[in-house]
């Protein structure tokens, strides 16, 4: 895990670099900066607006006696969604908002359950019933 790790730190911020060069050439580099500055501005709005609206539905869930697991997993997206987008780049721009889109976060938060569940099947993560205290 930590090879990935480190291995994603060096690749992305160097991809990055090449794309902010590539973009710069290609358009120029003030309107390069202001579609950066825009998709960090326009990022938090949207994940402000997707935010709540998970939080409104976790909220009915539980007033429902449901558990609100994937609204739960959908706020870990939006969150990281969030992140990516406040992150200045074009990579985690694209990453960014595919995990803000509630179309595509449908398919970020099946992944998560799938790791989840490996996780849990392999016994790497485990689940507490605290009414056994």
């Amino acid at each position: 895990m930590l090879r990935i790790l480190l291995v994603l730190l060096l690749v992305i911020p160097t991809l990055e670099i090449w794309l902010f060069i590539k973009v710069g050439q290609g358009i120029g580099w003030i309107p390069t900066i202001l579609f950066c500055i825009l998709t960090g501005v326009g990022g938090a709005w949207l994940a402000r607006q997707q935010g709540l609206r998970v939080f409104r539905m976790a909220q009915m869930q539980m007033s429902q006696g449901q558990l609100p697991g994937d609204a739960i997993l959908d706020g870990i997206c939006i969150f990281a969604g969030g992140l990516l987008l406040l992150t200045p780049g074009f990579f985690t721009d694209i990453l960014g908002f595919f995990l803000l889109f509630p179309g595509t976060r449908i398919i970020a938060r099946q992944l998560l359950k799938i790791w989840l569940f490996r996780k849990i099947q392999t016994g790497q993560f485990k689940i507490f019933n605290f009414n056994r205290f």
